[in-house]
Parts: structure tokens; C-alpha cells; sequence
């Protein structure tokens, strides 16, 4: 604990560039949550954009306003 899913367009990053993004996410995680590293996990989930409004926005975003803390300018 904690999870974090960061679902994308599909995009081919390089390990060095998959690695900063991980540290970046983890050292945030890590300050805000109280937690510690090795209790962050997190996994990239690319969506085609075909796919995206009824695989991602309609359920996860304008399904569920009240767990967004940041809301894409927008919609569907």
C-alpha cells in the first residue's frame, strides 16, 4: 500500500525514462502518504484511444468525480 495505476495512451517508454518516473512517483507517494519505498508499487496501463472514453473516462472519471483529486479539462 499504496497502488498507483497510471492508465495512457499507449507510448513506448525507455527503462531509464520508466525508472525516473517511477522515483518521481515514489519519493511523492512516499512524502505524502507517511509510507516507505518498498510499500509503493506501480503500474503503467496503456488504453487505445479508440478505447479510452468507454475503458477509462466513463468509468474511472466521470464515473467517479468524488475520488478525483484532479479532474482532466476535457470530457470524454
Amino acid at each position: 500500500m499504496p497502488h498507483v495505476t497510471i492508465q495512457h495512451f499507449p507510448l513506448d517508454l525507455a527503462p531509464e525514462q520508466k525508472r525516473r518516473l517511477a522515483d518521481a512517483l515514489t519519493a511523492v507517494v512516499v512524502e505524502q502518504f507517511g509510507t516507505y519505498e518498498g510499500a509503493v508499487s506501480i503500474a503503467l496501463e496503456p488504453v487505445e484511444p479508440d478505447d479510452w472514453t468507454a475503458a477509462v473516462y466513463e468509468p474511472r472519471i466521470a464515473g467517479r468525480p468524488e475520488l478525483l483529486i484532479k479532474a482532466p479539462e476535457y470530457q470524454g
